[in-house]
């Protein structure tokens, strides 16, 4: 099993043969499919910045798994060794061949991460969520549809300060139509939210459905105080609990929880509209506690090794049931453990979901590993299935009632899921 804690790793052979090679042991996966992937990541960059070297020739594999790694990392060093580059540089080598190497593994849980600022990089970010955004284009871009609009606005961010709103469309960045032949472009959305390199100085032309609008704007990423993640609630009808949950952060669930006993004296509620558009994910056992609230003891998912081994996740038998009817809010930014949550209440029928298919983004919970330039490998050791046993990851899960919430519901302030909703509640 991964370690719980982030496990350090010294030097970049050590790194590329500890993360991986130790840990994907055995028959299920080939070193090689590895290593071809990441010396082709390694090369391409080098191309990219004009630094290719003759020596820069993957080195023959043999199938044995240590001296494949030792060989590949000797290549690595020697061309490296050789070039006159910058810090930065150096680092988008290293970030281009770690992020090719995960990419081949073709799981959307494993990821290469640098929470430390690189050199020269530009701290913050500019303060907007959008929809389709990150993770659905970066993951499956083939899946994210047209337009690109603005779906949340974080309060002080550069995004705030020069008026942008949701529902206001992103027609360009930088002059670049975010999609070109129906498919996403991936470098207007790194301008936007670039999490490695972040980004910088954006001019971004938008469009407001509400009043016809068109203009430009000059966004800069910056650090601004980011609210933390919270939940919040309020009546509807005089009778019927909505609360808008961003995700499952720990202790998530018993702020919904609280937030809906807030809400009891002021009326006899007779249903709940639980609001997980936009939900990013978190904790498993946030998912069971609130999915406790529903239905006690019952088997929610199964995480499932490669040897066919697959126990079961239960719903929490300590939390008292709320015996409310329950309509769930979904969309293509639901995803991870919010995936998760929305298969159960549906596979288990303890409500209804309205809205668009779920992000179809759970893989398994993951292990971290840190690396010695203070970067991160996310690694998960399970697949997910859902309650019925069904695949969830990349499908994502269906809702009954199919009404996607448009640019043009958010800019002038109508939402058709919650009336939707409001409906099968009889509010």
């Amino acid at each position: 099993a991964p370690p719980a804690q982030p496990t350090t790793v010294t030097t970049i052979g050590q790194a590329y043969y500890c993360v991986f090679a130790r840990y994907y042991a055995g028959p299920v996966l080939d070193d090689r499919v590895l290593l071809a992937a990441a010396f082709a990541g390694f090369t391409q960059e080098l191309d990219r910045l004009g630094m290719d070297q003759p020596d820069a020739t993957m080195p023959a594999l043999t199938g044995h798994r240590d001296r494949d790694w030792d060989a590949f990392a000797a290549v690595y060093q020697k061309v490296t060794g050789q070039l006159r580059a910058s810090p930065a540089q150096r680092q988008e080598l290293a970030a281009a061949t770690m992020t090719a190497m995960i990419a081949s593994l073709d799981n959307n849980h494993a990821r290469w991460e640098y929470p430390a600022l690189p050199p020269g990089s530009v701290p913050g970010d500019l303060g907007i969520t959008t929809s389709p955004g990150y993770p659905l284009t970066d993951i499956a871009p083939q899946e994210a549809l047209p337009p690109l609009f603005i779906t949340a606005v974080a309060p002080g961010s550069p995004a705030a300060s020069r008026g942008l709103r949701p529902g206001d469309v992103i027609v360009s960045v930088d002059g670049a139509p975010p999609f070109a032949d129906g498919i996403v472009s991936a470098g207007v959305m790194n301008l936007l939210y670039g999490p490695y390199p972040p980004p910088g100085r954006v001019s971004v032309r938008l469009h407001r459905p509400a009043t016809g609008r068109t203009w430009t704007v000059t966004l800069t990423a910056a650090i601004y105080q980011a609210s933390p993640p919270a939940v919040s609630a309020k009546l509807l009808d005089g009778d019927i609990a909505y609360v808008q949950l961003p995700g499952f952060f720990p202790g998530a669930a018993d702020q919904v929880l609280q937030a809906i006993t807030n809400l009891a004296p002021r009326a006899k509620l007779r249903g709940l509209i639980l609001d997980l558009r936009g939900n990013g994910g978190g904790s498993p056992a946030e998912v069971s506690r609130l999915l406790g609230a529903f239905i006690h003891g019952a088997a929610w998912s199964y995480d499932c090794d490669v040897h066919g081994s697959c126990p079961a996740n239960f719903t929490d038998s300590s939390v008292p049931l709320l015996h409310l009817r329950l309509v769930v809010l979904t969309d293509r930014n639901c995803v991870s453990a919010c995936d998760a949550f929305s298969g159960a209440v549906k596979d288990l029928r303890l409500g209804t979901l309205v809205g668009t298919r779920t992000g179809g983004i759970v893989s398994a919970p993951a292990a971290a590993y840190l690396l010695d330039d203070a970067s991160l490998i996310i690694l998960p050791a399970k697949h997910e299935l859902s309650a019925n046993h069904e695949l969830i990851n990349g499908i994502g899960v269906a809702p009954g009632y199919y009404i996607p919430l448009t640019a043009q519901d958010l800019s002038t302030g109508h939402d058709p899921d919650i009336t939707k909703a409001l409906t099968l509640l009889g509010g």
